[in-house]
Formats: structure tokens, sequence, C-alpha cells
């Protein structure tokens, strides 16, 4: 199941930031797809727990590690803000290129972005988010997946992800592009609901 598309009109930042704050929205090529309600707790105990390791291993670093809600805008040249036709909003990022940080969000690739999946945006982060982020040259892009305990692992070579590590949540999981950064995930796990079969 795909996300609900706003309506069929071309959209840029500068509408987006006209529309109420009260529901969110993120735009693709144009296209305004509203956001999935509230996050489940799973989601958020996965999110936060990785954006809180994260913020441990990068501290008194370059790079910086946010989570969602935060507006990264994904300018395809050099038009002005308003413009920009893509504003994603990913569950956890790590930027190290502190020159694309703004009052606004982030502007340009971060270096590795993490999405937790639930049912309604699996498909959605797997195919349109996935396809952004390739071509926009993020270096890493996680998909973790809760229930089913595993994360799908992208990373760029040559301007394309190619084939994707598929492993288990255990133990940890390196992070390729920040060197001795990793993230472990058993006391993480032991606190997740135990898997329905």
């Amino acid at each position: 199941m795909g996300l609900a598309v706003r309506d069929h009109n071309y959209h840029t930042y500068a509408d987006y930031l006209a529309w109420p704050e009260d529901v969110r929205y993120e735009l693709i090529d144009g296209t305004a797809y509203l956001m999935a309600p509230a996050p489940t707790l799973e989601h958020q105990e996965v999110a936060g727990e990785i954006y809180f390791q994260l913020r441990q291993a990068l501290a008194g670093k370059t790079c910086r590690v946010f989570i969602a809600p935060l507006d990264v805008r994904f300018p395809k040249t050099e038009a002005a803000d308003e413009r920009i036709d893509t504003v994603l909003q990913p569950d956890v990022l790590v930027v190290c290129d502190l020159s694309r940080l703004d009052h606004r969000g982030v502007c340009g690739a971060p270096d590795l972005v993490v999405e937790v999946l639930s049912p309604s945006t699996a498909s959605h982060d797997h195919v349109w988010k996935r396809r952004v982020y390739e071509r926009s040259g993020v270096r890493e892009y996680w998909l973790v997946h809760p229930i089913d305990r595993m994360i799908t692992v992208y990373r760029l070579q040559d301007g394309e992800y190619g084939k994707p590590d598929v492993m288990e949540l255990s133990g940890e999981t390196v992070v390729g592009i920040l060197p001795g950064v990793a993230v472990r995930w058993d006391a993480l796990l032991q606190r997740l609901p135990k898997r329905e079969y």
C-alpha cells in the first residue's frame, strides 16, 4: 500500500511551506505524499535508539545526527529554495558537510539516511525514497524492519546503490561511511514486543 497523494498538481517547496502545519507531507519530484499518522511505539523505540547511539558515537566529531521531523531539501539544480520539488523527512540522518545545514533544515544529500519501516510506508521507502537518495548522492541508506527484525543497507558506489546487504537485526551493524561507528541491536530488541508468527 502506498502513501496517499495530496492531489495531482505539481508542487514546490514554496507551496509546501504554505500548507498547514497540522498535516505533514513529503514532496518527491513535485508530487505531495501525505505522511503516515503518528509512528508506532516500536518505530519510535528503533528510531530513538539509532539516533541515541549515533549521537554518542559522533560526540566531538564533525558529523551531526538528526531525527525526524526535519526537512531535507534535495535540489536538482542551483535553483532557489522555493523552486525545489523534493523534500523528505528521514527518520534519522547524519550530515558531515555542515555547509548543508541552515535554519530550515538540510539542503542537499545527507551522508547517512535511516528509515524505520512500517507496513504503510515500506513500499514508499523501498522504491520512491530509495530513488531520491540514490540520485542525490546519499552515501549510505538503511531500511530497518522492526517487525521482521531485518536491516537492508544500500551503499553508494559509482553513483548507484546496486545490490543491498540484507541482515538480521542482531549484534551490531557497522556504518560503512563512518569509521569506528556501529549500531548495536541486542538491548533494543529486548525492549521491543515479541514477534507474532
